[in-house]
């Protein structure tokens, strides 16, 4: 059996897990977090006791998290069901610290992500289907419990993934929101290899859906506002960039024969709204891209040409697998923006400001 050499990627992945793994000599008691004490509040750096998982659970030693834009409806408090003081976060790269009772899939040292999905009930009308995903009591990683904003998170056992061990933490973290967002959409989207698919939005959401898209072998075209996205969109995969500031985006898909699939990740809803004539017959308009204005569509475009608009949620651990498992074997990545925890004021400043290119990620 050949020996691999020193430097090379497999022994480069062991060293790198084996240092993930590697904690301090006297285990910690305590728990840094940053939390939000009330509905609209700062982040506050807390030191907590260290929690323990209980059945069914397991205990995250985080090592990065992404700082989504989802996260301002628990900052904002946008949900009447979230409770503060709450840690938010639900793009966590991390490995696993301790399982609870009950636990035999993972153990001690396991690399795993957790995301927007937090668990499930098993016995509602969605679960009893297999659609996890849209449980009537779904837990949310970062809104109805305590996320990844911290050293040490508890998850649900069914709402973790495994993260492959070549995929760096802080690369991987956005990977479990945005990431599995825009893959889990798209292939789920009927479209097939050399189907025209537009992404529209060169964003958090958009530079990802495009890279996911040219991988699929679609025929991606971006769609952004302002020249100066092109070269960027075609660095990412897209065959054609659309500039919808200074063109009819709608007409130029048209000119391309018309979009199988128009990918929404702009929270615009006036945008999207404006593209559905984009679309060849049969084609659909797939949001992802949350606004909170209303969408408005023709109608008549929509039954002449059975054209149809469908949302999509993130989905479970298991999209979240295939998702990162995807994104290792094909060279998809997150371009992001680091900060250390002490930083996450900053860091969500940062994000909601839309200048980060493209992900903003908490390293610990």
């Amino acid at each position: 059996m050949a020996v691999p050499k020193h430097g090379s990627k497999e022994v480069d992945s062991k060293t790198k897990r084996k240092a993930e793994e590697t904690s301090e000599e006297t285990m910690m008691t305590k728990n840094l977090v940053a939390q939000v004490g009330r509905k609209g509040g700062e982040f506050e750096l807390v030191e907590r006791e260290m929690p323990a998982p209980g059945a069914g659970e397991i205990r995250i030693k985080v090592l990065a998290c992404g700082v989504c834009h989802s996260d301002a409806a628990t900052k904002e408090g946008m949900f009447p069901f979230i409770t503060f003081p709450r840690v938010p976060g639900h793009e966590v790269a991390g490995i696993v610290d301790e399982v609870g009772p009950g636990v035999t899939q993972w153990k001690k040292g396991d690399r795993v992500g957790a995301g927007w999905h937090g668990g499930h009930c098993f016995v509602c009308e969605s679960c009893r289907r297999g659609d996890f995903v849209t449980c009537s009591n779904e837990q949310i990683n970062g809104v109805t419990r305590d996320g990844g904003y911290a050293q040490y998170m508890i998850a649900r056992h069914e709402a973790v993934a495994r993260m492959p061990e070549a995929l760096d933490a802080a690369e991987a973290g956005p990977l479990l929101c945005a990431g599995i967002t825009t893959f889990n959409a798209l292939r789920n989207s009927g479209a097939g290899p050399g189907d025209l698919v537009a992404v529209q939005g060169i964003g958090g959401l958009g530079h990802l859906g495009i890279q996911f898209g040219a991988k699929f072998g679609y025929r991606v075209v971006g769609i952004g506002r302002g020249p100066e996205n092109e070269v960027l969109a075609k660095k990412l995969g897209a065959a054609k960039y659309i500039d919808s500031a200074n063109t009819d985006a709608a007409q130029e898909l048209q000119k391309l024969g018309g979009a199988r699939v128009i990918l929404a990740t702009a929270p615009s809803a006036k945008a999207m709204s404006g593209l559905v004539s984009g679309l060849k017959p049969g084609g659909e308009l797939l949001t992802i891209g949350v606004s909170g204005e209303p969408l408005e569509v023709s109608l008549a475009p929509l039954i002449m040409g059975k054209r149809r608009v469908q949302g999509w949620p993130s989905g479970t651990a298991m999209d979240s697998e295939d998702t990162l498992r995807f994104a290792e074997m094909t060279g998809v990545r997150a371009m992001i923006e680091k900060y250390p925890l002490a930083k996450a004021n900053e860091a969500y400043a940062r994000m909601m400001s839309g200048k980060a290119e493209f992900r903003v990620v908490l390293t610990m």
